[in-house]
């Protein structure tokens, strides 16, 4: 296996090759806007890391990579229009730089994109990856719905918050990993166990995420700081302090999830110091590195070379340690 960088070097210049300028521009300018502007690329890395994992070519699994950040992307720029945020990796949303409408339609297109992709394989792997990929995305529109009903609910548990980043993150981070399996021919059993990997990783990504929303640094983190606070939305964070608070404090959490100020920075800064004081930060860190450590146990069964484990533990490490 190669580094990281060397996927994300072979990624990138793929998107720009495959992503050809087309006409209508006010169709497809947006997507190549928002496609340039970067991110991770951590869904597709992992699709090339986890065919080359399985002795596969990592060339042969360029394509479902690009089909899995297509996608990612498409839900980002409708997520953006839901949550109304002006900002995606530092620069304005498809939606603010355009408007509602193209980013609708635009992000419509990318989704088509996306499974169009799956044409370059033969029969049997497109159907496979077809298959997966539909179920995958169904699970993330649910994902997503049970987002947007927990900003109006006050009664969302622990439980049901980490099914729904399952639904809504997660499990396109284990997909992401089986197409890889799948594209390199890997057992059933290998694929299965991958797509673990990549769920329970997926999960402790999202809680980083989720914490550096609001503990992260504006300059590094490309999202706007406390967004999840000023959408009401009850996080892992929110959930912890919760439980963790005394009556006052609890009432005080639950007032402030249920307003919305014109000026936020009041709300977000006390949202953060009672997330502090009551040991939900504490308890979000300590759920990250348990999620971690679970996705790095199911390596043990993954029939691959030592050392390709390793990368991917390496991989998981990096993501756990992220500040962006």
């Amino acid at each position: 296996m190669q580094n990281i960088s060397f996927y994300h070097t072979a990624f990138v210049a793929y998107l720009e090759d495959k992503i050809q300028v087309k006409e209508p521009a006010s169709l497809y300018d947006p997507i190549h806007y928002f496609l340039d502007l970067g991110g991770k690329r951590l869904r597709p890395l992992l699709t090339l890391m986890t065919a080359d994992a399985f002795n596969g070519d990592y060339k042969n699994a360029l394509n479902a990579a690009l089909s899995i950040e297509i996608f990612h992307n498409f839900s980002l720029i409708h997520d953006d229009i839901m949550d109304d945020a002006p900002l995606r990796r530092g620069q304005p949303t498809v939606h603010e730089k355009w408007d509602v409408n193209t980013g609708i339609l635009s992000g419509d297109a990318m989704l088509i994109i996306a499974y169009q992709l799956f044409e370059y394989y033969d029969a049997n792997t497109f159907q496979e990856l077809a298959k997966l990929f539909s179920k995958t995305a169904l699970e993330v529109c649910e994902g997503q719905q049970y987002d947007m009903d927990f900003e109006t609910r006050d009664d969302v548990s622990v439980a049901e918050y980490l099914k729904m980043i399952e639904f809504k993150t997660a499990v396109l981070v284990g997909a992401a990993m089986k197409m890889g399996a799948i594209v390199a021919g890997a057992s059933k059993q290998d694929q299965d166990h991958v797509y673990e990997f990549g769920r329970l990783l997926g999960v402790a990504f999202q809680l980083q995420d989720d914490y550096l929303d609001a503990f992260g640094d504006p300059e590094t983190f490309g999202k706007q700081v406390g967004g999840d606070i000023i959408e009401n939305k009850k996080t892992y964070l929110f959930l912890k302090a919760v439980e963790f608070s005394n009556a006052e404090d609890q009432l005080e959490l639950k007032h402030l999830f249920a307003i919305n100020p014109s000026d936020s920075t009041d709300k977000i800064e006390t949202a953060k110091q009672l997330f502090q004081s009551s040991g939900a930060a504490d308890a979000t860190r300590k759920e990250i590195e348990k999620y971690t450590q679970m996705a790095f146990s199911v390596l043990d069964e993954l029939s691959i070379a030592e050392d390709k484990k390793n990368v991917l533990k390496e991989f998981g490490n990096d993501l756990m340690n992220r500040r962006v």
